[in-house]
């Protein structure tokens, strides 16, 4: 114990002056495997030195075998974490143009998770094949393979397919972490991507669960796969009557001193036309979806205060023409058919 104390000791001052980062995060790792290698080797080696029966080395050789399969699949997973820890604090994901931390995080996240399953399976049958009846079992297995293989390949079909749909997301990335996604008619935020699936977070805090693979096979909307900046819309039915460049003057007004406005882009459109009113579209960029969303109902509030303030004539009303009215007026009624 004194000596890898010592050896942690001298790793720890030595990642305090070395030039890379790295080396921080390689001392810890280091010092573990010492700590642990150092009495499992002690263990193989002494007991053989004391002259045991045959039964007790062949006891004493697999255990020490079991449990350095053991510690050397721990370092590895530690050192998978190390390493995805030292990548990930390079990039800020609470930044407000994330993109590039997004997709790195994404990728390393599947690729770590999916190294260890594959540790976790090589230490697994590793384990079992210290065991001579194990050997013997998976020989008679290989002789029936066929059968087998045809049926666990298709119980395991979908499992297969959501892994492979996870090396694609990886590589390919049509989401990332904390996408902006439109999934099964749900709006919200990529939250998790796990080897079999994909968290989303709903904007009212809901969560929905998706296959790996239904990213691969339907469509669905990612409104931040480019940039986060997004062109959002407000359309407001209002009469013929109202005056469209006082309309343009007041919603400049609302949207240039709005601070969720990206100062990109806006603009005002007569879009449709019915008989009874026109539709006015309002456009407007924001930096991101949570902001225009925000900004689409501001402009959309302040801009229905304008009209009924400066010119409630002008909200939609429906005109009809009343005979009878005209007629009390004048003296004459109307004959009736």
């Amino acid at each position: 114990m004194r000596l890898t104390r010592g050896l942690e000791a001298r790793l720890d001052l030595w990642a305090e002056k070395a030039p890379f980062r790295l080396a921080k995060f390689i001392a810890p790792l280091v010092g573990r495997a010492l700590r642990v290698m150092i009495p499992l080797l002690a263990v193989i080696f002494v007991p053989p030195l004391f002259g045991l029966p045959a039964a007790y080395q062949s006891f004493f050789s697999t255990g020490s075998a079991i449990l350095i399969i053991g510690a050397v699949a721990c370092i590895l997973f530690q050192a998978v974490n190390i390493f995805e820890k030292a990548l990930l604090e390079q990039y800020d994901m609470t930044a407000a143009d994330n993109l590039q931390a997004r997709k790195i995080y994404t990728q390393a996240r599947v690729i770590s998770r999916t190294l260890h399953l594959a540790i976790a399976v090589c230490a697994v049958a590793s384990v079992l094949m210290l065991f001579q009846e194990v050997r013997q079992i998976g020989a008679s297995l290989l002789a029936s393979a066929g059968i087998v293989g045809i049926v666990a390949g298709v119980a395991a079909q979908k499992t297969l397919a959501n892994l492979i749909a996870g090396f694609q997301i990886a590589l390919a990335q049509p989401i990332r972490l904390d996408d902006v996604v439109i999934a099964e008619g749900e709006w919200g935020r990529i939250e998790e991507i796990s080897l079999t699936y994909v968290v989303v977070h709903i904007w009212d805090d809901r969560r929905l669960i998706l296959p790996l693979v239904y990213f691969i096979e339907k469509p669905f909307q990612n409104w931040t796969r480019a940039s986060a900046q997004l062109l959002g819309s407000v359309h407001v039915w209002v009469d013929y009557s109202l005056p469209l460049d006082e309309a343009r003057r007041a919603l400049k007004d609302i949207i240039e001193s709005h601070p969720l406005w990206d100062k990109r882009f806006w603009n005002l459109q007569v879009t449709e036309a019915t008989e009874k009113t026109m539709q006015l579209r309002v456009l407007a960029t924001a930096g991101d979806s949570s902001r225009s969303w925000d900004l689409r109902c501001a402009i959309r509030e302040q801009f229905i205060a304008f009209i009924q303030k400066n010119y409630p004539q002008c909200l939609p009303k429906i005109r009809a023409e009343l005979p009878w009215r005209e007629a009390a007026e004048t003296g004459a009624m109307p004959v009736p058919p």
